[in-house]
């Protein structure tokens, strides 16, 4: 019998207690015995698929409410993208060793790959300055910043909120590589998935505002996720701001993409181009309306 309106007389949590003291015999020594949501084997079985991405929806959702998080700006890009002081002295050391040692096919490889990512440096710094803009506003009008957690411009807007005092939200993910949640995310606030999807709506579900940086797949699918819903009606739309015009109109021919007939033109309005870190806070500042303090 399903209790109604009234408590039970144990609560879940008291039944987990009594249930570490099982008697010492077979029957309660077997997996079969053990209360449901704390048989892990039982959990993991691809039967419960449903179930767990039913948890790994409800856990963030249930955290961030009672944190209070109601509105929130997303910010993606490159997992790769280096600090601009880490980048610069990485790229000073190679140019020392092509002086002293005389250069090489290797470290002139080398060298391309440091001054690029040298220059790609500009866009953790402009990550680093937005998040720190965004967090800095009044408590009635709070917009929380989210990341993917991990290393890169991910790192640089977390940090960026924690440069200034403010809570930020990394939603990290279980990957063979670059899974480690970085350092200034809000301990409360760091969540860890299994599940893309359920992860990719997560990020949607209290964004106002969302930044692309240059970056690779994960960037992309994030993004195009996001114009699609918009572009069905499937969420309100928001501002989608993609920045550096340059990395954009070089990776992906939105031209062509008209001239080809697979979307429409008015299709290319649901995002704008942003080069740094004070365009893109006066456009979600406007649209949200917020005021300078």
């Amino acid at each position: 019998m399903f209790f109604s309106g009234k408590k039970p007389p144990g609560s879940t949590r008291e039944d987990a207690h009594l249930a570490e003291q099982r008697a010492n015999q077979p029957q309660c020594q077997s997996n079969a015995y053990k209360l449901a949501f704390e048989d892990t084997d039982f959990l993991l079985r691809d039967e419960l698929r449903p179930t767990r991405l039913q948890l790994e929806l409800r856990k963030p959702e249930m955290v961030l409410t009672e944190h209070g998080v109601k509105s929130t700006v997303v910010i993606f890009g490159s997992a790769r993208t280096k600090d601009p002081e880490v980048a610069a002295a990485h790229l000073a050391d190679v140019k020392a060793r092509i002086k002293e040692n005389g250069t090489s096919d290797t470290l002139e490889a080398e060298l391309t790959k440091a001054t690029h990512e040298a220059s790609q440096s500009y866009y953790y710094g402009e990550a680093r300055k937005l998040a720190a803009m965004v967090s800095q506003h009044t408590e009635k009008d709070k917009l929380v910043v989210v990341t993917g957690g991990g290393p890169g411009i991910m790192e640089a807007a977390n940090r960026g909120a924690h440069d200034v005092g403010a809570q930020s939200i990394g939603l990290n993910i279980v990957l063979p590589f670059e899974q480690r949640p970085n350092a200034y995310i809000t301990p409360e606030l760091c969540f860890r998935f299994h599940y893309f999807a359920v992860r990719k709506m997560q990020f949607l579900i209290r964004a106002k505002s969302l930044v692309a940086f240059p970056g690779g797949f994960g960037t992309m699918d994030e993004l195009f996720e996001t114009l699609t819903l918009i572009q069905t009606h499937k969420i309100d739309p928001i501002p989608v701001l993609l920045f550096g015009r340059k990395f954009w109109e070089k990776i992906i021919n939105f031209k062509a993409l008209i001239e080809e007939g697979t979307i429409g033109a008015k299709d290319t309005r649901i995002f704008r181009f942003v080069e740094s870190a004070d365009e893109a806070w006066a456009i979600i500042k406007k649209a949200n309306h917020l005021k300078d303090e």
